[in-house]
C-alpha cells in the first residue's frame, strides 16, 4: 500500500547532525517516514552481486516503493554526497542490471534533495548526480533545500525557501493522490 507522504534517506555519519537538525526544523509539520541509512548495512557495489544476508539495500528500496516522494538527505562531503549516500546510490547498479523489474517500479516517482554543508552556497555541480539519476530511473527531480552549517548552529533558517522546498513536496504527492 503506498504512502502519501515523503520518504526520507538520511545518509550522516551521525545520528544527531546538522543535517538531522535541518530535517527535524523543515519537516517538523509534515509527516514523513524517516530512514536513517546508519541503521541500514549496505555494502558497496560488487560486480557478483553476492552482498549476504545482513545486507539491507533490498528493504531500504522496498520503502522508497512505497512512497511517490523520496528526499536525499545528506551533508556536504568534499563538495560531494556522503560516502553512506555514494555507496547507496553505486547499489542503485543492481536495480538496472539483476533486479531490473524492481528499478523499473522506481519511475514516475519524484525525488528532492536537502544538504548541509559548510559553504555559504551549494558546490558547483553537486546536484547533477541526483538529477541525472533521477532522470535515468525515469524519475522527476523536485528541487534542493540547502543550508550552511553556520545557519544550523546559529538558527538563522531562510524559512521562505523552507516554505517553498515543502511546496514543492507537498504538490507532488498531490499529484499521486
Amino acid at each position: 500500500m503506498p504512502h502519501q507522504k515523503p520518504l526520507i534517506l538520511l545518509a550522516s555519519a551521525r545520528k544527531d547532525s546538522d543535517t538531522r537538525q535541518l530535517l527535524d526544523k523543515v519537516f517538523q509539520d509534515t509527516p514523513h517516514t524517516l530512514l536513517d541509512l546508519l541503521d541500514y548495512p549496505i555494502g558497496p557495489y560488487r560486480y557478483e552481486n553476492d552482498y549476504g544476508p545482513q545486507d539491507a539495500f533490498a528493504r531500504v528500496v522496498e520503502q522508497m516503493l512505497r512512497h511517490p516522494v523520496i528526499v536525499f538527505a545528506t551533508p556536504v562531503y568534499w563538495y560531494a554526497m556522503s560516502g553512506l549516500l555514494k555507496t547507496f546510490f553505486d547499489r542503485l547498479t543492481d536495480l538496472v542490471t539483476v533486479q531490473k523489474s524492481l528499478g523499473r517500479k522506481l519511475a514516475g516517482k519524484t525525488v528532492f534533495l536537502l544538504a548541509v554543508g559548510a559553504d555559504p552556497e551549494l558546490p558547483d555541480g553537486f546536484e547533477v548526480p541526483f538529477k541525472l539519476t533521477a532522470k535515468y530511473l525515469h524519475m522527476t527531480y523536485g528541487s534542493c533545500l540547502y543550508a550552511s552549517t553556520e545557519e544550523i548552529e546559529t538558527a538563522i533558517y531562510h524559512l521562505g525557501e523552507h516554505r517553498e522546498f515543502l511546496r514543492e513536496l507537498t504538490e507532488a504527492l498531490k499529484e499521486v493522490s
